[in-house]
């Protein structure tokens, strides 16, 4: 009996054992730091060349390239976190850098670039063009920028701002793991006495990031200490500082519309009309071709007589007015896309200016697509750099800002240029057919909110122009057509045609409506009523002046509201 009692206690005892130790593996398990490595691809998430970039804490999804030991961003990169500055001309193989007073400028595949002290060599190439995509070398994307960059194995670490950083010390041999988890994977181990820094303090487990900047988790009771330090801040790049030319008071300007050389005997009529005027700026230049060149109306005779009235005179290029003349097309985008166009046009501006004593260039480029943003903004800095180097004022024409046409880049002009007009009007367009005020109170003053916005553009640069014009439209079925009335001309229409206007408060102008036959007609006048609200809200926002579109359209009422403006202290 004992015999068979035994093998059974034993089977018994074994299973016992085996539960036993089963349980207690589950437990040791369960307690016991998994040593399991992090995949390091995965965790960097890169490819042959390339570099994780760690953003002050945080991995971005850009990545680096390494290539010939040289590190590399490519030019979204640079332009979301670095420096949106730079301006490459892909057909002529360049990158450009423009300053207050200069343009460095490096050659595709090269190792030297230019400025106006001559040509310096580096021990890289600069940049390179890769498929669709432009790359600029790191260490010279710091010549313009302050940043720092740090290269490790496969990840780059990079710092745009700096402030405090709290550190612990590590207390006892441990490890850093991709998450809070003694079953998560190992990252690097960590020996006692390593420094890390805390990004978020947990429950049992920190966020850190260690000397070789890798993320991750690691145990709180292997921290010890803490300290809170001040992290050095890069300042190696010294910008340029713009400087700009102010008028002495407030901007009065008149734009002296000008289609030929006979136009400038008009002179003495529009001085005499324009009271208080400081700056005259007749339309005399116009681009004529696809190479930068433009013709001109310009008279000296013309320029020494406005000086005897004292009056300064800023010329007017644009880019549509040889077009409307001729026909001739113009394509503003092939002009300003190549360097060697752009700035033959720039140099021909400021050489012109020059030459005949103008005090003032005034760019008028409109229509300008989305695509040519880039290249137009590129234009009006290295133009900026030659008005500066002359002693001439840039002042800039530009639409009423909006999100859609923001590629004009106001906060760039504020910048560069001496004044930035903005033509407080076309709020409704000549052939827009769509009836409506020229320039509603709330269309100009939400405009000047938006240019003055974070000062986008300094108050002081900020030049509202005035539209000395009304339009007339008429609605017939579905037919919308329109007519041009003049400041000077719209109270004689009104009384022709019997109509007396009302004032209407939402749009603050005098607002008419009549039918007459099938046809109904509708007018949102521009009067002295309309012009003394615009020119009350532009006195609260403290800007830089006025102007108005255009002399010969006003009146002697219209012009005692702009002297009262003008001159009021």
């Amino acid at each position: 009996m004992k015999k068979k009692i035994i093998p059974v206690i034993v089977a018994l005892a074994l299973i016992v054992i085996v539960g036993i130790v089963g349980f207690g593996g589950k437990i040791l398990d369960k307690y016991t730091y998994s040593k399991e490595l992090a995949d390091m691809d995965e965790y960097y998430g890169v490819g042959q060349g390339e570099l994780a970039i760690l953003l002050q804490d945080d991995w971005i999804a850009e990545k680096a390239v390494l290539k010939e030991d040289t590190v590399y961003f490519d030019l979204d990169t640079i332009f979301t976190y670095l420096n949106e500055g730079f301006y490459v001309d892909t057909g002529e193989g360049k990158l450009l850098y423009t300053t207050a007073n200069d343009t460095a400028e490096a050659m595709f595949d090269g190792k030297e670039y230019a400025d106006r002290d001559g040509s310096h060599p580096v021990n890289y190439v600069i940049c390179y063009m890769e498929g669709d995509r432009v790359y600029i070398a790191a260490d010279y994307i710091k010549m313009f920028t302050n940043y720092s960059y740090e290269l490790f194995d496969r990840h780059l670490q990079v710092y745009t701002q700096w402030g405090e950083k709290r550190t612990m010390e590590v207390a006892k041999d441990t490890q850093v793991r991709v998450l809070g988890g003694i079953k998560s994977p190992v990252l690097r181990q960590l020996e006692k006495g390593e420094t890390v820094e805390v990004l978020e303090e947990m429950e049992t487990w920190s966020k850190v990031k260690t000397s070789d900047s890798i993320v991750g988790y690691v145990e709180n009771k292997r921290l010890t200490g803490g300290a809170t330090e001040v992290e050095v801040a890069v300042t190696d790049y010294v910008a340029d500082a713009y400087t700009s030319i102010s008028m002495p008071g407030k901007v009065s300007l008149g734009f002296h519309a000008i289609g030929g050389e006979g136009g400038n005997s008009t002179l003495a009529d529009m001085v005499a009309e324009g009271k208080s005027i400081n700056v005259i700026a007749p339309t005399w230049f116009s681009l004529n071709d696809n190479e930068g060149n433009f013709r001109s109306f310009a008279s000296t005779e013309y320029i020494q007589q406005a000086h005897s009235y004292g009056l300064q005179v800023w010329g007017v290029w644009d880019n549509f007015n040889y077009k409307n003349e001729t026909g001739t097309e113009i394509n503003s985008f092939e002009v300003l896309s190549a360097t060697t166009k752009r700035r033959a046009l720039a140099q021909g501006i400021v050489n012109t200016a020059s030459e005949l004593g103008l005090e003032g260039v005034n760019i008028d480029f409109e229509g300008l697509t989305q695509e040519c943003g880039v290249h137009y903004v590129q234009f009006l800095k290295e133009l900026s750099v030659l008005c500066r180097s002359s002693g001439l004022i840039l002042s800039v024409d530009n639409y009423v800002p909006f999100q859609f046409n923001n590629y004009y880049r106001l906060d760039i002009q504020g910048l560069v240029a001496d004044y930035v007009i903005i033509m407080g009007y076309d709020e409704h367009w000549h052939g827009s057919k769509d009836p409506g005020s020229v320039a509603s109170i709330d269309y100009v003053s939400n405009g000047l909110d938006r240019t003055l916005e974070e000062e986008q553009v300094p108050p002081e640069k900020v030049v509202n122009a005035l539209p000395f014009y009304t339009i007339l439209w008429k609605t017939e079925g579905a037919e919308v057509t329109d007519q041009y009335i003049t400041l000077n001309n719209v109270k004689d229409y009104l009384q022709r045609m019997n109509i007396q206007p009302e004032w209407d408060e939402t749009v603050c102008q005098n607002y008419a409506e009549w039918q007459s036959g099938s046809a109904t007609y509708q007018i949102w006048v521009e009067d002295e009523e309309s012009i003394s609200v615009k020119l009350n809200v532009m006195n609260t926002k403290m800007i830089g002046g006025v102007a108005v579109w255009r002399l010969g359209y006003g009146t002697p009422e219209a012009w005692d509201l702009i002297d009262a403006y003008v001159n009021a202290q």
